[in-house]
């Protein structure tokens, strides 16, 4: 099997080289830039790159322009590396399109861990297509129309949207969609779902409908 190339962006020499090398132990293929245009270029270069591991805070261009221009083109994976848990950066993120958040410092094999979780829900398994009330969602190809209409969603969108489809009527917590759709004891709060939910709504347009707020619990997936 070709080995899945992941995207290493980071300033520091020795914490790309960390990290590098526990992802190539990993049997991944790993591509380094030391910048944000350098990240940029390689990217346009580089039409494989299956996840992109981006650090904030770097010269000429920083971690959220990255994602500004490659979310222009691209929907691909994107894991920011950050120094600082603040909770407005995490939601600025979210609202650009980043998948996840990982601290500094962290432990590598937990870093491994989550990249490899992102890529098998990426290439998911079950390779049926879900119909629902005009929505129809590819799991292979990561596609979802409207009505026969193709939609852009990001990751963590598809996978909040699979997520509730295939818990079509049943009342989901913050708290459960969080341990589900995020898969990892997210130590974040119900803003970052809130969040989501609102930019996959706006992306549904009126199908957006189906996704019920349960107020002071959560979310529930209902179509009329």
């Amino acid at each position: 099997m070709e080995k899945l190339k992941i995207m290493v962006v980071d300033d520091e020499a020795r914490m790309r080289k960390l990290v590098k090398d526990f992802l190539v132990k990993s049997n991944f293929d790993v591509l380094e830039a030391g910048d944000g245009e350098e990240a940029v270029d390689k990217f346009y270069e580089n039409k494989d790159i299956a996840l992109i591991l981006l650090d904030v805070m770097m010269p000429k261009m920083d971690g959220w322009e990255v994602v500004r221009e490659i979310r222009k083109y691209s929907q691909v994976p994107i894991i920011m590396l950050t120094a600082k848990s603040d909770e407005k950066d995490e939601l600025l993120g979210f609202e650009l399109g980043v998948d996840e958040y990982i601290s500094k410092p962290f432990s590598p094999k937990i870093l491994v861990a989550r990249v490899e979780a992102i890529l098998r829900r990426t290439n998911a398994l079950d390779d049926g297509d879900i119909e629902v009330g005009g929505i129809c969602i590819n799991q292979s190809a990561h596609e979802v129309k409207i009505d026969g209409k193709q939609i852009e969603l990001s990751f963590k969108e598809f996978e909040l949207l699979t997520y509730f489809v295939t818990n079509q009527g049943v009342a989901l917590s913050r708290e459960r969609i969080l341990n589900n759709v995020w898969n990892y004891d997210y130590f974040g709060d119900a803003r970052t779902i809130d969040t989501h939910v609102k930019k996959l709504r706006s992306k549904l347009g009126e199908k957006g409908e189906y996704i019920k707020t349960i107020w002071g619990m959560g979310y529930k997936f209902e179509v009329s």
